[in-house]
């Protein structure tokens, strides 16, 4: 019986010592990647960006169509036609980009691209919704958004 017991005892001390020292160096117990010595974290530095992908004619007019939208006023049948209108001519203008012919004809295909998108809208908005939208793409937002801004209250 005392024989049994301190086989019992050796082998149960054995196989504690074994999870023991196993746990400690990282022997598979709670971390099956770890072979042999624990693994510490390193924080590595910032990845290299990937280059990003152009964007397409519709994705450009998306972002740009709210801000026309909310500058001219325009009605849901008004953005549908300036949205088809600029993503037509926006998908144009990026086709001639990607040709890449000699600047002379780069800036007479744009110049063609810009009268006939002026024609086209001409003809789909009231004039006055026109002329706004022409020079707000001339002039760009800047002097609408700062009409917008209300300056600083004067302190009593």
């Amino acid at each position: 019986m005392k024989t049994k017991s301190n086989i019992f005892l050796s082998i149960f001390a054995l196989v504690l010592g074994v999870t023991i020292s196993s746990a400690q160096y990282g022997y598979g117990y709670g971390n099956p990647y770890s072979y042999g010595r624990q693994r510490s974290i390193v924080p590595q530095g910032p990845e290299p960006e990937k280059e990003a992908k152009p964007k397409t004619a519709e994705e450009i007019v998306e972002i740009e169509m709210p801000k026309i939208t909310e500058v001219l006023e325009l009605n849901e049948f008004e953005q549908a036609v300036v949205s088809s209108i600029l993503t037509k001519y926006v998908q144009q203008s990026i086709e001639l980009q990607i040709l890449n012919p000699e600047a002379e004809k780069l800036r007479e295909g744009m110049e063609k691209i810009r009268q006939n998108q002026k024609a086209e809208l001409k003809a789909g908005l009231p004039e006055e919704k026109y002329n706004a939208l022409v020079d707000l793409q001339e002039n760009g937002f800047k002097k609408t958004l700062k009409k917008k801004k209300k300056g600083k209250k004067p302190k009593d």
